[in-house]
C-alpha cells in the first residue's frame, strides 16, 4: 500500500525534511550566522479556506500574514529586521479587497517595525498567502533547552482564540483574539536574558509541549494555573463544548510559551502565568482541579490529516 501525506501529517513531513537536510535548524525558524550576530528568518504560508475564518476581514488577513511570521521571531527572541510578502490572489476579487489585504500588511508592519522589503504576486484559485519575516539575535533562545525544575509559564491567557472561533458575535474579547492575534515581539526580547527555553503557541498548548518535549523530560501543567474563568467554562459549555480542550489542543493563540528558573522568575521584568514544570516523568501531564492526574493527549491543529 503506498502511503499519502494524509497518513503520517505534517509534523512528520517536517521531520523527513530535516532528516535531509544539514542545514536545517529544528526550531521556530532558521538561524544562520551573520556578522558577529545570527540572521533569525522564518516563513509561513495561510490559504484561505484553511486559515482564514469566514467572518474574518480581508484587512485581518493581511495583518494576520505578518502576526504569524513575526510570533516566530518573537519566541527566538529577535529584534524584527524585514518581511516578504508573497500573495496569490483569484482574478475575480475585488481590487477594494486586495487594498484591503495590503492595508492589513502594511498596518501589521508599522505595528511590530517591520518594513516591507519584497516580495511577489501570482494567481490562484483563492487567497494564498505567504510572509518570510527576517529579524536579528545575538542569543536566540532555542525551544528544548530548558532543565529539570524549571517552571513552565506563558506571556498570557491562552485558550481564547479557540472560543472565540465558536462564536457568532464578535463584540467579545474571544472573537476579537481570533481575528486580530497579536505577536508577543516586546515580550521575546526580555525573555531572551532570563528563560531557558522558548517557543510561540500555535497549533494548541498540548501540541506545542510534546514538540518541545526532549527524551527523559516530561511536563506537568496544572488546571487550577491556567487561568480559566467562570465564564469562559459558561460560553464553552452552553455551545457543548470542552473547555479543556479549546485550551489544550487549538492554538491561535500566539502567547509565548516558556521556561524558566525559580531565581530568574523572581528578576522577570514582565507580567507572565506559570502554568507548570519541567519534570522527569518523561510524559505530559495535567493536574485537574480534582487532585487528579492525567496525560495529556498529544493532539492540535495539523495539516494533511484526514478530517
Amino acid at each position: 500500500m503506498t502511503l499519502k501525506v494524509s497518513d503520517i501529517g505534517e509534523k512528520e513531513l517536517v521531520r523527513y525534511i530535516i532528516a535531509n537536510s544539514r542545514e536545517i535548524t529544528p526550531d521556530d525558524t532558521a538561524i544562520t550566522e551573520f556578522d558577529s550576530t545570527n540572521l533569525i528568518s522564518t516563513c509561513d504560508m495561510l490559504i484561505q479556506s484553511r486559515h482564514f475564518p469566514e467572518k474574518m476581514s480581508y484587512f485581518e488577513m493581511g495583518f494576520k500574514a505578518v502576526t504569524v511570521n513575526v510570533s516566530d521571531l518573537a519566541a527566538m527572541g529577535a529584534e524584527p529586521l524585514g518581511f516578504l510578502l508573497a500573495i496569490a490572489l483569484p482574478k475575480d476579487l475585488k481590487l477594494d479587497s486586495f487594498k484591503e489585504i495590503i492595508s492589513g500588511v502594511l498596518n501589521a508592519c508599522e505595528y511590530y517595525h517591520i518594513p516591507l522589503i519584497g516580495g511577489d504576486t501570482n494567481e490562484a484559485s483563492e487567497i494564498i498567502i505567504t510572509g518570510t519575516a527576517l529579524g536579528l539575535c545575538d542569543k536566540p533562545l532555542m525551544k528544548n533547552t530548558y532543565n529539570k525544575c524549571d517552571l513552565i509559564a506563558v506571556t498570557g491567557e491562552i485558550g481564547l482564540a479557540a472560543l472565540g472561533f465558536e462564536l457568532e458575535t464578535f463584540d467579545n474579547s474571544y472573537t476579537k483574539k481570533a481575528l486580530k492575534p497579536e505577536a508577543r515581539v516586546k515580550e521575546g526580547l526580555i525573555l531572551k536574558d532570563y528563560a531557558s527555553s522558548a517557543t510561540d503557541i500555535t497549533d494548541g498548548l498540548a501540541s506545542e509541549l510534546y514538540e518541545i518535549k526532549k527524551d527523559g523530560y516530561g511536563f506537568m501543567i496544572h488546571e487550577e494555573l491556567l487561568g480559566i474563568s467562570d465564564e469562559y467554562k459558561q460560553i464553552a459549555g452552553e455551545h457543548d463544548l470542552d473547555y479543556l480542550d479549546l485550551v489544550l489542543h487549538v492554538g491561535e493563540d500566539f502567547e509565548l510559551l516558556f521556561t524558566i528558573s525559580k531565581e530568574n522568575l523572581e528578576k522577570l521584568p514582565i507580567d507572565c502565568m506559570v502554568i507548570g514544570e519541567v519534570t522527569d516523568s518523561d510524559s505530559v501531564e495535567l493536574t485537574l482541579e480534582n487532585g487528579f492526574v492525567e496525560e495529556i493527549k498529544n493532539k492540535g491543529y495539523e495539516h494533511y490529516v484526514s478530517e
